[in-house]
């Protein structure tokens, strides 16, 4: 096993994750749950089938497409995301009394 690349993904996924939305879901799932037990199953199962798929979807696209494509397409979506973020205008603010 590679244990660097192991490392870093695990560091990458697990830092990335915090705060998630999946993360919230779990925490939302969890607190109506009569058992935690099984929402942590279904949660962990749940993700580690997006994982399958991403990885054998990577690993199909490295088979055609170059990496140096596949990175400057990453990098180009994460910085328009980040950007049409950044330029997005705020939301409106919460009207609680009317609750």
């Amino acid at each position: 096993m590679d244990w660097q690349s192991f490392a870093l993904s695990f560091t990458v996924v697990f830092l990335s994750e915090l705060g998630d939305k999946s993360q919230l879901v779990a925490i939302t799932l969890g607190t109506n749950a009569r058992s935690t037990t099984a929402v942590f199953l279904g949660v962990a199962s749940g993700l580690v089938c997006t994982t399958f798929f991403g990885v054998l979807l990577g690993s199909s696209l490295a088979s055609v497409v170059p990496f140096k494509l596949i990175k400057a397409i990453a990098a180009m979506m994460f910085a328009f995301l980040g950007f049409y973020l950044l330029w997005q205008s705020p939301a409106a603010p919460i009207d609680n009394e009317s609750i």
